[in-house]
């Protein structure tokens, strides 16, 4: 099976004020859909403090993307805003968050009740978002019949009466890697058609299924690569980051250097070259 992705089009209508343009189907780059939820908390929170309108520079920075970005995404969504005024928080927020599917209620199943699946389930986030938790699942015995946020932890064996009778399209999988590809599939099988995966694996989809993977381990290694970079600038010595690297890493590095040493023996009786537009004596691997 191929890993699918849907794409959808809508018709926007120009706020209050705008420019008007033909209505018309659109497509809206996964770049920017991936954006619209940055730019409604900014917006949420404006909402919250009573402000009327924002100019796209303002809200450019709020939501941490450059102003012209940020007008170009919009100009999917039909808002082009009113030039000396900006942008109408409230409209903004509606049209966003209709946009996101959020002007409705989404029922959603966790399965994989651990300490993550845990957290998930007593996150107060979902429900102001549009998202109602329906069940929480595990195939474990010792987890099943407990609670998480004053629901009970039901078997995986319920799973397609419950994605049936709640209209379950959306499923949260917090399992360990070894069973999340056939939780994976056990959902799709049920009529789940979209996926957010917090398991450290890749999962194969049919077409129409989406899938967003969650990896907390691989966004503190990218910020590990960043501290080791700027500690390195600090200190001006690699080796000393080397030195505290894991086990593994340091092996690695040892037998690379070893390997290095071994092509940089000359070969007896023929001194290794190394001046100015002779071959060095350690060629690139």
């Amino acid at each position: 099976m191929a890993i699918g992705r849907s794409t959808q089009s809508t018709s926007q209508t120009p706020e209050p004020g705008a420019a008007r343009r033909p209505s018309r189907a659109r497509g809206i780059p996964e770049a920017t859909v991936a954006r619209l939820p940055l730019y409604l908390r900014a917006l949420t929170a404006l909402s919250e403090r009573s402000v009327p309108t924002v100019s796209s520079e303002e809200l450019a920075t709020a939501a941490g993307v450059n102003s012209a970005k940020l007008r170009k995404d919009f100009s999917y969504l039909g808002s082009y805003g009113t030039r000396g005024v900006g942008y109408d928080v409230e409209y903004l927020v509606y049209q966003i968050s209709r946009e996101l599917g959020l002007t409705q209620d989404w029922p959603v199943v966790i399965v994989g009740i651990g300490n993550l699946g845990h957290a998930l389930a007593n996150y107060g986030g979902f429900a102001s978002r549009g998202f109602r938790v329906a069940a929480l699942l595990d195939a474990d015995p010792t987890v099943v019949g407990n609670s998480a946020a004053g629901l009970p932890v039901r078997h995986m064996d319920e799973l397609e009466a419950i994605v049936e009778s709640q209209h379950v399209s959306i499923g949260v999988i917090t399992t360990p890697p070894g069973a999340a590809q056939q939780v994976c599939d056990r959902l799709v099988e049920a009529g789940v058609t979209s996926i957010l995966n917090f398991a450290p694996t890749v999962l194969t989809v049919p077409d129409g299924v989406d899938v967003r993977k969650v990896d907390l381990s691989i966004e503190l290694q990218i910020l590990a690569f960043h501290e080791q970079r700027k500690a390195g600038e600090e200190s001006g010595q690699g080796d000393s980051m080397l030195d505290r690297a894991p086990g593994p890493v340091r092996a690695a590095a040892a037998k690379l250097r070893r390997a290095a040493g071994a092509k940089a023996e000359p070969v007896k009786g023929k001194p290794a070259k190394g001046t100015e537009g002779d071959l060095s004596a350690v060629m690139p691997a």
